[in-house]
C-alpha cells in the first residue's frame, strides 16, 4: 500500500494538492487525527481496491497535531511506501490569498495574518524536516502545483523529483531555519554603497552586472551547481527529495539575489526542478 501525507502551511495550496491525488486514484482523508491514521489503515488493509490513501494532517487538527511526529516516525519505520508532502508559501503570498478569500487565518482569531503564518511555520517546523517533498507554492498557479504533484508521485523518476529551493536572504534578519545548506556571499562587492545602486535590488541589471563584473559571484555559483548535481543521487538515495539552498548577505537585497538568480539558472540548465525565492524581497 502506497501512502502519503499532506500537510503545510494554511492557504499553500493542500486542497488543490488533494484533488491531484484523488484524480492519481489516491482515496483520501481529510485533516485526520494522527492517531488514527494506523486505525485507519488496518481498516482498509483488506480492501484491495485501496491500495494508495493520502492523508491530510494540518494545523486545524489542534491538539491532535501534537501526535503528528509520533505518527510520521512510526509510519517510516514500518514497511509500507510512505511519503510526506509539505506545502508552503512566502509570507506575502499567504497575506494576498487571505485577503483575497477574506478568511481568517486558525491561528490568528484577532486578525494578524502575519502573525498566525508566523506561529503555523514554528508548530509545523518538524512535519517540514521529515518531508520527502517541498512544494512552494507561491508562485504556482493550480495547473502548474497539479503538474507539480504528478510529476513527482509518478513512478520511474525518483532524480527527476527531486526539488531545489534556492532562497536570497538577509543576515541582518536572521538566518531561514528551514534551510539544508546556507551560502554566505558577503565577500562580494556591495552595491549597497554605490549611491545610484543602493535603492536597486539584484533584479536589476545595473546591480546584476555590478556584481557580476569581478567573476566571483559567477565562479561561487558554478562551484555550488556542480556540489549540488554531484551529490543529488546520493540524497535521494537516502529518501530526500528536496533541497533548499539559502544564500546570504547583509541586507538580502543586492548581491544574494544575484547570487540566487545565477545558481538558480544554471542548475536549470542542468535539467534540474528549481524553485526561486528571494526573502526580503518577496515578504
Amino acid at each position: 500500500m502506497e501512502l502519503i501525507i499532506v500537510t503545510g502551511l494554511s492557504g499553500a495550496g493542500k486542497t488543490q494538492a488533494v484533488h491531484c491525488l484523488e484524480d492519481l486514484g489516491y482515496y483520501c482523508v481529510d485533516n485526520i487525527p494522527p492517531g488514527l491514521i494506523g486505525e485507519f489503515i488496518k481498516l482498509t488493509a483488506d480492501r484491495p481496491e485501496i491500495s494508495k490513501i493520502g492523508f491530510v494532517v494540518d494545523i486545524r487538527g489542534g491538539e491532535f497535531l501534537n501526535g503528528l511526529k509520533q505518527a510520521l516516525e512510526d509510519l517510516k519505520a514500518g514497511e509500507m511506501d510512505v511519503k510526506v508532502m509539505f506545502l508552503e508559501a512566502s509570507d506575502a503570498a499567504l497575506v494576498r490569498r487571505y485577503k483575497e478569500t477574506r478568511r481568517s487565518h486558525p491561528l490568528a482569531p484577532g486578525g494578524n495574518i502575519r502573525e498566525g503564518i508566523r506561529l503555523e511555520r514554528e508548530k509545523l517546523s518538524f512535519a517540514r524536516k521529515m518531508a520527502d517533498y517541498v512544494i512552494d507554492t507561491s508562485s504556482l498557479k493550480t495547473a502548474q502545483l497539479y503538474r507539480q504533484v504528478t510529476q513527482l508521485l509518478q513512478p520511474g523518476g525518483d532524480e527527476q523529483s527531486f526539488i531545489i529551493t534556492v532562497e536570497s536572504f538577509g543576515y541582518k534578519f536572521g538566518m531561514p531555519l528551514e534551510a539544508d545548506w546556507v551560502l554566505d556571499v558577503r565577500f562580494l562587492q556591495n552595491p549597497f554603497y554605490v549611491a545610484s545602486l543602493k535603492h536597486l535590488t539584484g533584479r536589476n541589471k545595473k546591480v546584476r552586472e555590478y556584481v557580476m563584473r569581478s567573476g566571483e559571484c559567477a565562479r561561487f555559483a558554478g562551484f555550488a551547481a556542480g556540489q549540488i548535481v554531484e551529490l543529488m543521487p546520493s540524497y535521494v538515495r537516502e529518501g530526500k527529495y528536496h533541497l533548499h539552498v539559502a544564500i546570504g548577505c547583509t541586507g538580502g537585497r543586492h548581491r544574494s539575489v544575484v547570487t540566487a538568480e545565477e545558481l538558480a539558472a544554471r542548475l536549470r540548465e542542468t535539467g534540474l526542478r528549481v524553485n526561486l525565492m528571494h526573502r526580503e524581497l518577496d515578504n
